[in-house]
């Protein structure tokens, strides 16, 4: 199960269910795809065939909307 929790500027996030513990979020669009550790801070984990203005736009992102990923990751994973 791939729950989606935002849907901006052509972007995916979305959490696998079936994943380490660690918060995180991955982030799918048509030019590749990454992965953000929402904790203990807000930093890249992995990408794939993304450039670094769209990583740098993608991060932004994930700070700007931290409060609604973790209130989903909790809403979706419970207290691990």
């Amino acid at each position: 199960m791939t729950p989606t929790v935002l849907r901006i500027k052509g972007y995916r996030f979305y959490f696998l269910s079936n994943e380490e513990s660690r918060m995180h979020v991955h982030v799918t669009c048509g030019e590749g795809e990454a992965k953000f550790w929402i904790e203990p801070m807000i930093s890249l984990a992995m990408f794939y065939k993304l450039d670094g203005r769209k990583l740098r736009e993608l991060q932004s992102i994930v700070e700007e909307h931290e409060n609604e990923i973790v209130e989903a990751w909790k809403n979706h994973f419970g207290k691990r």
